[in-house]
């Protein structure tokens, strides 16, 4: 439960049409497959050869991306750093600079996270990722409490790219409530959200149950505990419930 929304990216070899033409595609299958470890030790592989440029940076993004869903992010942000100073083609470029503010984000860095999202959006206004940016933006001002900011870039999203995904995922920013909140499940059944509602007032608990529509529009029950105005407050309780046993994710 303790996922958010990433910019991951499988970058297709620029005129690959078989496999055994693509020198990336055993570290692709690998990321699709969700086996990190084994894509992390291909793209350190890849990162040995004699490569391109463009294919060097290619490498050091997926070596990047394999420590962060590995939980890396020291390893993650170092990684992507360096093929962002290496400055490669507009693409790579992106999602390697997407890829280190989603590693700020995920230390819990976010103010450094919202100025390396503002700097990117800056820099590419034109760039076919923007509601990306934009979401990411809103997401770090989400962290910090900035609700009136948050809810500008989500509403950005909404009106310039409203048949996004992120359009959908904004949609559904802007139904939360401006306070913090511990989620511990989500659930289609509003039953078993009931039970799990119950068991933690029993536990004493200020516990509640939420109906929301996910992006792709299925009916959630989502469970969770608390409304609290500081973001530190959020992360002891989740820190608790954490402890407990429940899979935890603070929201907004």
């Amino acid at each position: 439960m303790k996922r958010i929304l990433l910019g991951v990216f499988i970058l297709a070899a620029p005129g690959a049409c078989f496999a055994q033409a693509n020198p990336f595609a055993d570290v692709e299958s690998a990321i699709i497959q969700e086996d990190y470890g084994k894509a992390n030790e291909l793209a350190r592989i890849l990162l040995k050869a004699r490569l391109s440029r463009d294919d060097a940076a290619r490498a050091g993004y997926y070596l990047g991306l394999s420590y962060l869903r590995l939980g890396d992010y020291p390893q993650a942000y170092d990684a992507f750093k360096k093929v962002v100073n290496e400055r490669p083609s507009s693409e790579i470029y992106e999602k390697a600079y997407i890829g280190v503010i989603d590693t700020l984000y995920m230390q819990g860095s976010y103010e450094n996270a919202l100025k390396e999202a503002v700097s990117l959006m800056n820099k590419h206004r034109h760039s076919e990722i923007m509601g990306l940016i934009y979401l990411k933006v809103a997401r770090s001002n989400l962290r910090l409490a900035r609700w009136g900011k948050a809810h500008e870039f989500l509403e950005k999203i909404i009106t310039e790219y409203p048949q996004s995904f992120e359009s959908g995922v904004a949609r559904q920013l802007l139904e939360e409530k401006q306070y913090f909140t511990v989620q511990v499940g989500a659930f289609t059944e509003k039953p078993r959200a009931e039970r799990l509602t119950q068991d933690l007032i029993g536990r004493k608990e200020y516990a509640y149950t939420v109906e929301t529509t996910a992006p792709n529009g299925k009916l959630f029950y989502r469970v969770r505990v608390g409304r609290m105005t500081a973001l530190k407050e959020a992360l002891a309780l989740e820190a608790k419930l954490s402890a407990l046993g429940y899979p935890t994710r603070i929201y907004p």
